[in-house]
């Protein structure tokens, strides 16, 4: 501990005696900007509750669940904080791996938090995650740019539409980009994208006999457009891109549509992170021919994994950090735009933030209307929007990912790429004991 003044023997020996009996928790969270703005506010943390420490594991979104998933798996106890979504709640849970958070205090406002975030983080009916940020998709748009080739942007935009704008905006001589997708592979990263472009092409992943339908119709047609769009409109090395990556990308005027996270627009409507703040357009995710699962849901959120040997500590932590109060703290010392959203209701009632962030409304109806239980055009057995609620499917979504980055890439054909995802999802199902 660094001191600025000389202080009596007594009270350096009062903070030396709290600095050793200081609980340190490890903390393991993904690299994103919410959470970057998180740890910064580790002194603000630590200096209301000097009883406890925070060490910091910050690491890329595919690093982040192999290492988190290969140690609750295996109880080793590495983490008492762990950053996991609304895929990973209910499974882990049921399975035993998280601590449930049944007895918050009453000062936590559990019913402030938003129904739909607060149901996705639950196991018949507790929760064992607490919100630190969530989000839908949508469609970010360069109104300058828009502009500039006479093109109006639809009230629902379809992606035959974000094709012809696509076209008409694409100027990779002078580093402008029609559009800019996921690309880079996972099942967090290019799949989550790509699933929901299935769903509005009218695909699945499964019957309702959990057979998988990769090599449908509805995929061939889907991934065959997104193949021929990236490649003919997006930028060099999409294959490479995943969230921040493009975030950057459109930040910096790079790119004319982006259709990814409702969770950047705060940073993108932010001029000190970005330099089309006062271009920013913004749009419902496109659809194809339905409606039906073209925005995802997701929460990343804060859980205590049940090997954790600092319980009340990390719940300390985990309810400071998805608190009314931190994202007070946030808005007042980052700026309204960059409070963690989709979380509270009191966020969107909260008029700093309607007055910072005229996007708001929007994201939080887009949060509310993507249905986890009805986002496929034909009956499917499992939940989820972006993916699949069992636990086979981090490795099938991950299988599925390489190849259609590969297809991406030209180094399979879309046909290709999707008869291989069939029979390796097949293999891992027959494996697991589907139908069960």
């Amino acid at each position: 501990m660094r001191l600025r003044h000389a202080i009596p023997l007594a009270g350096a020996t009062a903070l030396v005696s709290v600095a050793a009996s200081a609980e340190t928790i490890t903390v393991a969270t993904v690299n994103n900007n919410d959470m970057v703005i998180m740890q910064s506010l580790t002194d603000q943390f630590e200096k209301a509750h000097p009883d406890i420490t925070l060490d910091w594991v910050v690491l890329e979104e595919n690093v982040l669940r192999q290492r988190m998933t290969t140690d609750i798996a295996t109880q080793g106890g590495q983490f008492d904080v762990m950053t996991i979504g609304t895929y990973e709640v209910p499974i882990w849970a049921e399975r035993g791996w998280l601590t449930p958070l049944a007895d918050l205090p009453e000062s936590y406002q559990v019913n402030d938090l938003l129904k739909p975030v607060r149901d996705g983080l639950s196991y018949d009916g507790t929760l064992y995650a607490l919100p630190f940020y969530a989000e839908s998709s949508m469609m970010y748009y360069n109104k300058a740019l828009f502009e500039k080739a006479g093109i109006e942007m639809s009230e629902q935009p379809t992606w035959q539409e974000v094709q012809d704008w696509a076209s008409q905006i694409h100027d990779p001589q002078n580093d402008v980009y029609g559009i800019c997708l996921r690309g880079k592979p996972g099942w967090g990263e290019n799949m989550a994208f790509v699933s929901t472009l299935v769903n509005t092409y009218g695909g699945r992943w499964f019957d309702m006999d959990w057979n998988p339908q990769l090599d449908s119709q509805a995929w061939q047609d889907a991934v065959s457009f997104y193949v021929d769009l990236l490649n003919n409109y997006g930028p060099p090395g999409a294959s490479s891109n995943g969230f921040n990556e493009n975030l950057a990308l459109f930040a910096r005027g790079n790119c004319g549509m982006w259709v990814d996270a409702t969770s950047a627009a705060g940073k993108l409507y932010n001029p000190d992170e970005s330099d089309v703040a006062d271009q920013l357009g913004f749009a419902p995710a496109p659809v194809a021919e339905t409606p039906k699962g073209s925005h995802w849901l997701w929460s990343w959120a804060l859980a205590i994994p049940a090997t954790s040997d600092a319980k009340d500590a990390a719940e300390t932590f985990i309810t400071w950090a998805t608190s009314q109060d931190y994202i007070e703290l946030v808005g007042e010392t980052k700026g309204w735009t960059s409070v963690p959203p989709g979380t509270r209701e009191s966020t969107y009632e909260n008029e700093n933030y309607q007055q910072a962030a005229p996007f708001a409304d929007f994201v939080l109806n887009a949060i509310r209307e993507a249905d986890p239980t009805d986002s496929t055009q034909e009956p499917v057995p499992y939940v989820g929007v972006q993916f699949v609620g069992i636990p086979e499917f981090q490795a099938i979504g991950t299988q599925v990912g390489q190849m259609i980055a590969a297809a991406l890439t030209g180094d399979m054909s879309v046909e290709q790429a999707l008869s291989s995802a069939q029979r390796s999802t097949e293999r891992t199902m027959q494996r697991a004991g589907y139908p069960k």
